[in-house]
């Protein structure tokens, strides 16, 4: 038996909708400017160029129950914290060099969540060429609802994808709007990084991102899979 020293921390585990047992997190990956309007609203060309990706660490998943109102708080160092949309992929079937073919096969589930993002911290890395991760990686950046199976909803391809805030729809999209569909982006990043059981995909927001302050609660939908509510605090 390995000897830590110290007690190693427990797995993150985001509930399954429907069953007693948790996903366990592994990896976060995100895939940055999923949607073409989005694209622009960043200021960058929405051809489909290849995707690409960034991370978070999974102690940076924030669970929030269905019917719960979820609470971010909001993070130091900024002046600037965004809110962005997502369909989120919870791999159950690891594999490399996937075959967009047979990615759906390697979805355990999806869930709804929360990209946020400190957007002052973040342009500044872009500007200076530096990585994302102070923008990006900071404690429960990613507020996430529970997994739902694809054996309960299948593979959803299409479906209003929106977040309010304080009853203002902010955020509309839709899943077939995705320049890289789920099936693409899995096999894309299977070819950068071997998938294991666990990891999650966040895959890009619609257009409409923006700022919140501390009382602002968040709506998020994602049509088919569920909704995720969370106050700023």
């Amino acid at each position: 038996m390995t000897e830590f020293v110290f007690a190693p921390p427990a797995p993150v585990g985001v509930p399954v909708r429907g069953s007693s047992a948790s996903f366990p997190v592994r990896r976060v990956y995100c895939v940055g400017r999923n949607y073409a309007a989005h694209a622009r609203e960043m200021g960058s060309d929405p051809d489909r160029e290849p995707p690409f990706f960034f991370c978070k660490p999974s102690d940076a998943v924030s669970y929030v129950p269905d019917g719960v109102q979820g609470e971010f708080p909001y993070p130091p160092g900024t002046s600037n914290c965004h809110f962005e949309i997502e369909l989120v992929v919870a791999i159950g079937k690891g594999g490399k060099d996937i075959a967009v073919e047979d990615a759906a096969a390697h979805v355990f589930g999806y869930a709804v969540g929360l990209d946020m993002t400190r957007r002052d911290l973040q342009n500044e890395s872009k500007k200076t060429g530096r990585p994302w991760e102070t923008g990006k990686a900071f404690d429960r950046s990613a507020p996430i609802g529970p997994i739902v199976p694809v054996s309960a909803i299948g593979h959803p391809h299409k479906g209003a994808v929106t977040l309010s805030v304080d009853g203002a729809e902010k955020q509309r999209g839709d899943l077939s709007d995705l320049i890289w569909s789920v099936p693409e982006m899995v096999a894309y990043l299977s070819r950068l990084f071997e998938l294991q059981p666990g990891d999650l995909i966040f895959s890009g927001t619609p257009e409409g991102v923006g700022a919140v302050v501390k009382g602002d609660v968040m709506q998020g939908h994602v049509e088919g899979v569920g909704d995720l509510v969370v106050k700023v605090v």
